[in-house]
């Protein structure tokens, strides 16, 4: 099976990686179920890298639906050892506009969500 030291976790509109070269792609069966599509891997400017679109290609997965622990493992089985994970939000407030970049309050509090 084909190894990669980088994942990439792909979000909405995220669906490829241009000027991956070598490229494979595998299907792998976790013990989670199986991942969110089909794991592209290549190599871009010498770096293995694995890529996994989050919703799958077509955006088919809604989020709450994501297998994320079967993405990660998955990405694991494959060798890798870092990962990027892009992603996009929305929001209500008027002052926020598109193409706006926002900090998360609390991105390294796993109860936040708990309690707000």
């Amino acid at each position: 099976m084909p190894q990669a030291k980088i994942g990439v976790i792909g979000g909405t509109g995220l669906y490829d990686i241009d000027g991956l070269t070598d490229i494979e792609e595998v299907n792998i069966d976790t013990p989670f179920g199986k991942p969110s599509d089909t794991i592209t891997i290549g190599r871009l400017e010498g770096v293995g890298i694995a890529f996994l679109p989050r919703h799958g290609k077509g955006h088919p997965i809604s989020p709450t639906e994501v297998p994320s622990r079967a993405n990660i493992y998955a990405l694991k089985s494959l060798g890798v050892e870092h990962i990027i994970a892009i992603n996009s939000s929305g929001s209500f407030k008027q002052e926020i506009k598109p193409g706006n970049i926002i900090k998360p309050r609390s991105p390294n509090n796993p109860d936040f969500s708990l309690r707000h």
